[in-house]
Parts: C-alpha cells; sequence; structure tokens
C-alpha cells in the first residue's frame, strides 16, 4: 500500500475486532499513527492485540478507551488525543453493534442501544473530529484535505432487513448523516464518505458463514461468488483517507461483491 499516510494521525472507533482492527493495521502499515479505541475493559485485550500487529509492522499508536454513545467520553477521548499529538487527520467512525429481533418483539432497550451506537456514536464522533479540521484548516505538508471522515455504513442503507429493523434505521441515517455533513463541510476542505460493507467474515456475522451449508446459502446473495474480509473493506479505508481519493466526498462506496445489485432479479427479469 505504501505510505499515504505518513505522519497522519487516525482514529479508528471499535477497533479491537473485525472491520475496525483490520483498518487500524492497514493505516498503521499506510504511515498513520492509529488511535486504536475499544468500548470497554472486555475489549482490552483486542484493543491490545491490534497495536501490537501494528507496532510489528514498523507502525505506532495508542489506545483510547471511550463509549461512542457516551458525549462526555467522546469528548474526553477526543481532549487526549488532542493533548497526545496536537491535532488529528483521519476519523474512522466504526462502532456499531447489532441486538437482533423481530419487529413485534423488539424492544424500546434493543432499538435505543443500537441507534446511540451505530448512529449517534457516528455524529459525536465525526463533529469532534470536525470542529478541530475546521480549527486546524489545510496543512499541505499534511494532507490536501483538512480532514477526512470515513463512516462505516453498511448495504442495509439500501437494502431492507426483517429481523434488524433497528440496524437497517440506524445505517440508512447513516447515509444522510454522511451526505449532509459532507455537503457542509466540504467548504472547509473536509471531506466525509462512507464505507458500506455487505457480507464481510466478521465475529458480528460469524453464524451465516461458518459452516459450508451457511456459506453456500450466503453466496447466493454475493454475485462475485466469494463472502468478502476485513481486509477488503481495509483497503477501502485507506485509499479514502489519502490524497488518492481527493476529489471524492458525500459518496457511499460499496464492497460487498455485488450484494446491492440484488441477484435474485438477475433471471428472473
Amino acid at each position: 500500500m505504501g505510505k499515504q499516510l505518513e505522519g497522519q494521525i487516525a482514529l479508528i472507533t471499535g477497533s479491537s475486532s473485525g472491520i475496525g482492527a483490520a483498518i487500524a493495521v492497514a493505516m498503521g502499515k499506510a504511515g498513520a499513527t492509529v488511535v486504536v479505541n475499544h468500548h470497554s475493559d472486555k475489549s482490552l485485550k483486542g484493543a491490545e492485540e491490534v497495536l501490537n500487529t501494528i507496532k510489528a509492522a514498523g507502525g505506532n499508536g495508542v489506545i483510547k478507551q471511550c463509549d461512542t454513545s457516551n458525549e462526555e467520553q467522546v469528548k474526553q477521548m477526543f481532549a487526549e488525543i488532542l493533548a497526545q499529538f496536537g491535532t488529528l487527520d483521519i476519523a474512522v467512525a466504526n462502532a456499531g453493534i447489532q441486538q437482533d429481533a423481530s419487529f413485534l418483539d423488539m424492544t424500546l432497550e434493543q432499538w435505543n442501544k443500537v441507534i446511540a451506537t451505530n448512529l449517534t456514536g457516528q455524529f459525536l464522533c465525526a463533529r469532534e473530529a470536525a470542529r478541530e479540521f475546521k480549527r486546524r484548516g489545510v496543512q499541505p505538508e499534511r494532507s490536501r484535505a483538512a480532514g477526512k471522515i470515513i463512516c462505516m455504513s453498511s448495504v442495509h442503507e439500501v437494502i431492507p432487513w426483517a429481523g434488524h429493523v433497528n440496524y437497517a434505521a440506524s445505517k440508512g441515517g447513516v447515509k444522510l448523516l454522511m451526505q449532509s455533513m459532507a455537503q457542509e463541510l466540504a467548504p472547509y476542505k473536509i471531506r466525509v464518505n462512507s464505507i458500506a460493507p455487505g457480507a464481510i467474515k466478521t465475529r458480528i456475522n460469524e453464524d451465516a458463514w461458518d459452516t459450508p451449508e451457511d456459506e453456500k446459502k450466503l453466496l447466493e446473495l454475493i454475485p462475485y461468488g466469494r463472502v468478502g474480509i476485513p481486509e477488503d473493506v481495509a483497503k477501502v479505508a485507506v485509499w479514502l483517507a489519502s490524497d488518492e481519493s481527493d476529489y471524492v466526498t458525500g459518496t457511499t462506496l460499496f464492497v460487498d461483491g455485488g450484494m446491492t445489485l440484488y441477484p435474485g432479479f438477475a433471471d428472473n427479469g
């Protein structure tokens, strides 16, 4: 990948495992100093493993604990980052959860928890990042942009998902949050984009691909013929954070092997 992010500071929320971990490692390899965010003591071990992987590859970083749905914790995390590094260049709002139930059985607690983490958490982190980017402005030796915000969305920002209405609603919200932020922040040379993964082999959806039978069924939804891996998403994140994508803002990049092509219609037109 080279060192496209040399000298930059990158925060990746929810990066103690899965897609976030892969993005943290990839950005470390691309030269960024990485802030590995984890939610709680339970996720600290994963965060330490991610940071060790970054350092083993010649990169550097730190670990910050923060519940991204908690405004005071988010503000404290950003204050610590700015005190330690002086500024921030890249914010990847990746932290997300699922709490699944049928619509008729879903509790308000399940609804609120997913919206708080997946949507409100992205708003809080993006807002604090944008405030710093605007304050600092463009420094050409760092990047052509004042800052880069990458939201983690999902194919379910456009594909309805029965049994997961809280998750799908949160990702639909991310779509317009991202686009509205991009519209408002572009004059400050702050770029805002989303990545929308499809089926990616992570712990959160392991039961969808962990047996040959399950994987075969899942592949019926993926025209490209394979289930994605976190590194597929990480490569896109590095590109979006680099000057190679300097004219890209307000866009969702789908990393889904064609899932959003609605393959059920391929032979039913």
